[in-house]
């Protein structure tokens, strides 16, 4: 961010800058006040130029005012401009007073020395044009009244006239015209012309002049080229005039010309300026993406761009441990080894900004092209870089995007390529990843339910269903357990898997956790209330939850508020959850022991148990994992290693006066051979799948027991 401020420096870089100016154009000009008022207008042009710089938002608005107020004060002498622009690029940075990053600072004085030539040249153009109104008045007039007084302003005009007859032959020259070319006067009188102009100049501006001549327009102003004596080229503004005889027939045409040739390398060095790294010399972000937006709306519909994205590993341990000099030179060394890696293929190498470079390939053949150029610069990037007798080593990450440019856009790539820069930094650095569509679909999706989940609760998009938890020995209906799903508006109805992990990697399944305990212990009340007396409701709690420290009094308040015997709650907490636990058992789960309220490990055998800290955990149950159950009936009968597992998992329970949950039943051969290993109870599709609580309650009033019977 900058500070919006009001642009004066501190007193001593104002005023050594004031002095540097006035130093610089008051001696190669005529200035028609003293030094002292010299100083003190340059002074207030001084706070113009640094207001500007340092001000939001940003504007050239004022520097263009102040090349015009440098003409209106005859400081117009040939070098006045370029001193004045080099100073400024010089010093004017060293003077601001603002928190500016160091690229938008080159990129603003950039902008400030383009305006302030800009407003020159254009009330110096201003000026001219009113010499040279002048002097075709004159010449109309010399023709006709008082040839004298023309040729007094012909031969003293500062700007090169030429007059010509209609074929084209130069009839009359004056000298500031003859020094421009670097002919002498008689020469000028005996050539053409088209003999002043390079042999291959532009056919559109000669068919302006033709139709001037030819009395078809009476006015011309183009920018020309015409060829010096010494075959140099010097760059000119050139106004052209048509003459009548009396009858109106073309005669003569006047040519004004001033020279521009220091204004257009003037302006193509802050073009370059502008567009070029000032560290590296590379491109930077702003012709980057200049030519890639090209790219996209060319006229070819078969051709396919590449872009590989890099930033590098490492680098700011090198700015930190060995200052940023340092840094500086490291980056200037990788730019050249990038440039004259991928330089003479065709490749445009830009930095980005920071550490960040691009590589642009214009005319991808494909993939395998894009995966070679990333190679490249790794290969480029392997050996180290030696800066003071030390060896530096930087790896980078890179990110491959390659498409049609049909269908895609700038914003569209350059977010893809980004996008596989953090995958490529995600999977360790040092290596280059493509862009996948599926996977970036993926997080997409991950991002927009993590954005709209908060809403989404507060909308009342999430439901709970509830699936039965039997009885093994007689198919009673013990319990339920609450099952969160979320209808969302856009991506339909979505089950726990696709939301419950971005939930608890943004922190939310913390308040989305609350607030299925708090509906599933009021639906539960309700059926305390009605036909489910004694029925058990059974919720899932998330590792974020088990971390937090009012998880017992958040369960106690929702106890408290709906009214629930805390001994109809059960709380289902994952074992690698419960494992991360270290030390003394979490204070939590006593807490929640002495509301009441009972507490069983989920899955329990996929994840590393410590069977004797189990021991010390108050918990009243084991649920076991579905994939143990799964394999009952499914397998050969020689293979009884499934079979084996579970029933210890089921013994192991029992031998620490736990009660033993069987995930996953789907078939009855399942329920039976668990009910015959001593299995207290089970839940899966087989006694019932997750459905709304009406339809339990539907069940509850039929006194359902066995749905299906347990043989």
């Amino acid at each position: 961010m900058v500070r919006s401020g009001s642009g004066r420096a501190a007193g001593s870089d104002r005023g050594r800058f004031v002095r540097a100016w006035a130093r610089a154009v008051g001696g190669i000009n005529y200035v028609p006040m003293s030094p002292g008022e010299l100083e003190l207008k340059l002074g207030r042009l001084f706070d113009q130029l640094l207001g500007a710089l340092t001000t939001q938002p940003f504007s050239s608005d004022p520097a263009r005012e102040v090349g015009a107020e440098l003409v209106a004060a005859h400081l117009v002498s040939p070098d006045a401009l370029g001193r004045t622009v080099a100073l400024i690029g010089a010093e004017l940075a060293a003077c601001a007073g603002a928190d500016l990053a160091e690229d938008e600072l080159v990129v603003r004085v950039a902008e400030l020395q383009g305006a302030l030539a800009a407003g020159y040249t254009f009330a110096l153009h201003r000026r001219t044009l009113d010499d040279q109104e002048q002097a075709r008045n004159a010449f109309a007039t010399a023709q006709a009244q008082a040839e004298a007084r023309f040729r007094a302003v012909f031969a003293d005009a500062a700007i090169g006239i030429g007059i010509a007859d209609a074929t084209g032959h130069l009839v009359d020259a004056n000298q500031a015209l003859a020094d421009l070319l670097g002919y002498s006067l008689m020469e000028l009188r005996r050539m053409t012309v088209r003999e002043l102009s390079p042999p291959e100049d532009d056919r559109a501006g000669w068919d302006g002049y033709r139709e001037v001549a030819r009395g078809e327009r009476d006015h011309l102003r183009q920018e020309r080229r015409y060829r010096r004596k010494d075959g140099s080229a010097v760059y000119t503004d050139m106004t052209l005039s048509l003459l009548r005889d009396r009858d109106g027939r073309p005669t003569h045409t006047v040519a004004m010309i001033q020279d521009v040739t220091d204004r257009l390398h003037l302006h193509a060095r802050l073009r370059h300026q502008a567009r070029h790294d000032p560290l590296t010399g590379l491109p930077n972000r702003r012709l980057f993406i200049d030519r890639l937006g090209d790219l996209f709306e060319g006229e070819d519909p078969g051709r396919r761009v590449g872009l590989c994205y890099l930033d590098l590993d490492s680098f700011k341990v090198v700015n930190d441990t060995m200052g940023h000099d340092v840094g500086d030179r490291l980056l200037m060394a990788i730019a050249a080894r990038l440039d004259a890696a991928l330089g003479p293929l065709g490749h445009l190498v830009a930095r980005i900004g920071g550490d960040e470079f691009a590589v642009l390939v214009p005319g991808s053949t494909g993939t395998e092209e894009l995966v070679g150029v990333a190679r490249t610069v790794l290969a480029a990037l392997e050996h180290p870089v030696h800066l003071d007798g030390q060896e530096l080593t930087v790896g980078a990450s890179v990110g491959v995007v390659e498409r049609p440019v049909v269908g895609s856009g700038v914003e569209d790539i350059m977010k893809a390529a980004d996008t596989t820069l953090v995958w490529a930094k995600a999977e360790g650095g040092r290596r280059y990843a493509l862009f996948d569509a599926d996977r970036h679909a993926r997080e997409v999706t991950r991002y927009t339910l993590s954005a709209s989940m908060p809403g989404g609760l507060s909308r009342g998009e999430f439901v709970v269903e509830y699936q039965p938890l039997v009885r093994l020995s007689d198919g009673v209906l013990q319990g339920v357990e609450a099952l969160v799903r979320w209808q969302h508006p856009t991506l339909g109805r979505l089950l726990p898997d696709q939301f419950i992990e971005v939930a608890e990697e943004t922190g939310l399944i913390v308040p989305l956790g609350r607030w299925v305990l708090g509906e599933a212990c009021r639906q539960a009340r309700e059926w305390q209330s009605g036909p489910g007396e004694g029925l058990v409701v059974s919720v899932n709690i998330a590792a974020h939850q088990i971390r937090d420290a009012d998880l017992a009094e958040t369960v106690r308040r929702i106890l408290a508020e709906t009214g629930l015997d805390p001994r109809l709650l059960q709380l289902e907490l994952t074992e690698s959850a419960v494992m991360e636990i270290t030390g003394a058992p979490l204070p939590e789960l006593r807490a929640l022991d002495r509301l009441g309220v009972s507490l069983v490990i989920d899955d329990f055998g996929t994840g590393f148990s410590n069977f004797a800290y189990l021991s010390d955990l108050p918990i009243q149950g084991l649920k076991l994992a579905a994939q143990f159950v799964d394999n009952l009936g499914r397998r050969p009968p020689m293979d009884r290693a499934p079979v084996r597992v579970l029933d210890a998992l089921i013994k192991l329970a029992h031998g620490l006066d736990l009660v033993a949950t069987a995930e996953g039943v789907e078939t009855a051969e399942q329920a039976t051979w668990l009910r015959d290993a001593g299995c207290d109870s089970g839940q899966g599709w087989l006694f019932g799948r997750p459905v709304p609580a009406e339809q339990i309650t539907q069940r509850l009033a039929s006194r359902w027991t066995t749905q299906p019977s347990v043989p």
